[in-house]
């Protein structure tokens, strides 16, 4: 695996606005290669946690409270969409990630993960398929296909972004339900874990633990805190991550098939307290971060950008960040990150996800109870 970068402080700038961002208006934004606009697309939205665009370019948004919501071009809301699972939203849980299956042209899949109630208080992250309805209007056929075991009392950690890879398989990040974080490195539960199952929820078939007494199948890697960004690579197909760290220690990682990645025995960051975590920042078997961030910035959202409209951010990956209220840009060559640019941090938002459109520009939620789509585009 590659050598843990450092890069937190190297390259950074931070953007200058030249207006305020007004409920109604967009803001002109320098950053370091480009000046762009940032525009309002959809408003009202209350917590949006995860984006998806539909092939027809329309885009659906998930809402943590349970609702999700189809967004015209004009950025007007449809009503929330029947059908959806009851969702346990209390804590950092509730309906979280949304991803448009490969197929939808033919069969019209969503998939979504969400906080669900397994009863006596407990509750996990679970992934639900359904269709939507050509009215746009629903769901129909929803099924639960996959549940995180086990499930916990605890409200917090619970990942989780939803990637198809390039054979139609889904990816699932699956947090360590926080006061549980050492069961992160135990194999014989999903704790902590990336999942990587079939579109039916049974483990893919290339996955490293298939007939392992005492490991679950699911599994893909392991030793994860909380993954809140997670995309393909856009050359080598690779699962790529952004995953909160304590204080400090955010790190992006690629995770590999059979890979332990470390939580919570090595760790770039500090308990909340103040308190040494684990062993300290290496240990022989566990693999390095290929970047981290110290002081943190609560990453959540990730895209690599390959579009025509910012030419000079082609291979960059765009992180968004709560705690930090910015757009990370990080430059990359290969497997290696070599720069960072921090931006949109005069705007004041938790940026809760980062997509590419269709259209090359660059799409934002903000994580408020009156949330937003932002759009980035170049400035004219």
């Amino acid at each position: 695996m590659m050598t843990s970068i450092r890069l937190a402080l190297i390259g950074t700038l931070a953007c200058t606005a030249l207006s305020p961002l007004a409920a109604q208006d967009s803001q002109r934004v320098r950053t370091d290669k480009v000046e762009v606009v940032v525009e309002t697309v959809a408003r009202d939205l209350q917590n949006p946690w995860g984006l998806a665009f539909l092939p027809d370019g329309r885009m659906l948004v998930t809402e943590k409270a349970g609702r999700l919501r189809l967004v015209a071009a004009d950025g007007k809301l449809s009503e929330p969409l029947t059908g959806l699972p009851k969702v346990a939203a209390r804590g950092q849980g509730g309906l979280l990630d949304i991803a448009v299956s490969p197929t939808f042209a033919r069969d019209r899949r969503l998939f979504v993960s969400f906080a669900e109630d397994r009863g006596e208080g407990r509750s996990g992250t679970s992934v639900a398929r359904m269709r939507l309805n050509e009215a746009g209007t629903g769901v129909t056929d929803t099924a639960v296909i996959f549940r995180q075991e086990p499930p916990h009392t605890g409200g917090n950690h619970w990942g989780s972004r939803l990637v198809f890879d390039r054979d139609g398989n889904l990816f699932v990040t699956l947090g360590d339900r926080f006061d549980l974080r050492d069961q992160a490195q135990n194999p014989a539960n999903l704790l902590g874990k990336v999942a990587h199952i079939t579109p039916d929820g049974k483990p893919a078939p290339n996955n490293p633990y298939l007939n392992r007494q005492g490991t679950r199948p699911e599994i893909w890697s392991m030793g994860h805190r909380n993954v809140q960004g997670a995309a393909l690579h856009p050359t080598t197909g690779q699962l790529w991550t952004a995953e909160h760290g304590a204080r400090g220690g955010d790190e992006i990682n690629i995770p590999q098939k059979g890979k332990n990645y470390g939580w919570p025995v090595i760790s770039y960051g500090v308990d909340y307290s103040g308190a040494k975590i684990g062993e300290g920042t290496a240990k022989a078997g566990l693999e390095q971060p290929v970047y981290y961030w110290d002081p943190s910035i609560a990453p959540s959202g990730l895209a690599f950008y390959t579009g025509d409209k910012f030419p000079a951010w082609k291979g960059s990956i765009l992180v968004g960040a709560l705690a930090g209220k910015l757009v990370s840009r990080l430059e990359t060559s290969g497997d290696k990150i070599t720069g960072e640019e921090r931006m949109l941090q005069t705007i004041g938002e938790r940026f809760r996800d980062v997509r590419q459109g269709p259209d090359g520009y660059v799409y934002l939620l903000t994580d408020s109870a009156q949330g937003r789509i932002l759009r980035m585009r170049p400035a004219d």
